[in-house]
């Protein structure tokens, strides 16, 4: 599979996007963006970039709590399914190059998005480019640790992914973001381990409670940072 191919992987099945996701990481991640780094801030007017914004779970969250919102994503066919959730204004482009000037947004949000870039420093660097000066700059991205067990998972066929899956450390995420100049503000980690059984989801939100002392061994960083 040649890079357009994998970049473009999502928009080719964006219609069947949704019944793939698992809908307990969905929700856990909306609740630590919302209800926890965004928890203290009133969205009302504020310019909000949903960055890789897939099908719009993000973004309808973000509309409904009246921000103006973009959906940014690399293809017409993801953007057509946030159409359908909320009346977000759609942007196609890529992480790697955000069609907006320097300093533009109020809030930034990129959630499991830049591991599935040919370089995710790259994707960093744009989502802190176009954050303003004492903006917000919210990121989650599979931890590295964790990348060996998704190797075995394809070699077994177990997932049908066949994008990029560049996933990214925790103290990497740390120098990339402090080297940029901006302050972490909150960083921690979500599931202890895979969440694939159902059964499990009670044990991952207890081990939940630990995100910051466990965070490093998790298998999601998430991160709130502000521009400084």
């Amino acid at each position: 599979m040649d890079q357009h191919d994998k970049m473009f992987f999502y928009d080719r099945f964006a219609a069947d996007f949704d019944d793939k996701m698992n809908m307990y990481d969905l929700k856990r991640r909306i609740e630590i963006v919302f209800d926890d780094f965004l928890k203290e801030e009133l969205l009302s007017d504020k310019l909000f970039l949903d960055a890789g914004s897939g099908t719009g779970w993000f973004s309808s969250e973000a509309v409904q709590k009246k921000a103006q919102v973009y959906s940014l994503d690399i293809g017409e066919n993801i953007l057509a399914e946030v159409a359908m959730k909320c009346n977000s204004n759609r942007v196609v482009g890529s992480v790697l190059e955000i069609p907006f000037n320097d300093n533009y947004f109020d809030i930034v949000l990129c959630t499991e998005v830049i591991e599935h870039t040919p370089d995710p420093k790259k994707a960093v660097t744009e989502l802190a480019r176009v954050v303003k000066k004492g903006g917000t700059l919210i990121i989650t991205v599979p931890n590295i640790i964790w990348y060996p067990l998704i190797v075995i998972a394809n070699f077994l066929k177990l997932r049908p992914y066949e994008g990029y899956e560049n996933w990214v450390g925790w103290n990497e995420m740390k120098k990339w973001l402090t080297g940029l100049g901006l302050k972490i503000e909150s960083m921690k980690g979500i599931h202890l381990f895979p969440f694939i059984l159902p059964f499990t989801h009670n044990i991952l939100r207890y081990f939940d409670n630990y995100e910051s002392h466990l965070g490093f061994m998790m298998l999601n960083i998430c991160v709130k940072a502000i521009k400084e």
